[in-house]
């Protein structure tokens, strides 16, 4: 982990050099440099998000399908468990493919705390209405709540059923708690989660209308 934060420090000192070579004015610099890094690593994890989305979307399809597996074999966990993966390899379908991406962005977040708490020079800058990057904002630790909240909700499975109001409830959940840790977090931090957030639902709306289009190709 202290290579992956040490790594992380060294990357960033380097973005902001790049960003201050440009913008000079340091209430601007360091916040673009945190929304640049924040581009670079979603680029980076960009192939692994769109896999996992893709995952998760072709589950919630075909959730019809699993509620009708489930309660045929409600009393038999061996056969209800083959079918079930039956199903996800007629779909192509990996049912553990969206745990990966997520596996990741927790061990960079944990660095990433680390490198606001050692990076020289944020403390008392400020960037748009926020007033120190070293201090925590409230209005970001709301965007941070309400974009997870959103960005949750586009992954979300439609409909009344059992899972879909669970999947809500815990996305309501989630995002509550994000607004009480952020709250307590530095705002440079909690800048790169609301960006995270804001590209991670442009990712989702635009995978999902290519998912679209591909079944319709499918079925045409």
């Amino acid at each position: 982990m202290s290579h992956l934060n040490n790594a992380l420090v060294e990357f960033f000192v380097i973005i902001h050099k790049f960003i201050s070579s440009i913008i000079t004015n340091p209430n601007y610099s360091y916040g673009v440099a945190i929304i640049f890094v924040t581009l670079i690593i979603k680029l980076i994890l960009l192939p692994l998000n769109i896999k996992s989305m893709r995952s998760t979307i072709r589950i919630n399809e075909i959730q019809p399908e699993i509620q009708k597996i489930q309660k045929k074999y409600k009393n038999d966990p061996q056969r209800l468990q083959q079918e079930q993966m039956k199903l996800y390899k007629e779909y192509n379908i990996n049912p553990f493919g969206s745990c990966l991406p997520l596996l990741l962005q927790w061990p960079i977040l944990i660095a990433l705390y680390y490198v606001f708490n050692n990076i020289q020079g944020i403390s008392g800058v400020s960037f748009l209405w926020v007033k120190d990057l070293a201090s925590p904002d409230i209005v970001l630790s709301v965007l941070a709540g309400a974009t997870q909240y959103y960005s949750g909700l586009l992954m979300n499975p439609k409909g009344d059923n059992t899972q879909a109001k669970t999947a809500s409830n815990m996305n309501l959940s989630m995002s509550i708690m994000m607004i009480f840790i952020s709250s307590r977090l530095k705002a440079a931090l909690v800048i790169y989660w609301v960006t995270g957030n804001l590209i991670q639902m442009g990712q989702t709306i635009l995978t999902k209308k290519l998912e679209q289009k591909h079944s319709a190709n499918k079925d045409a």
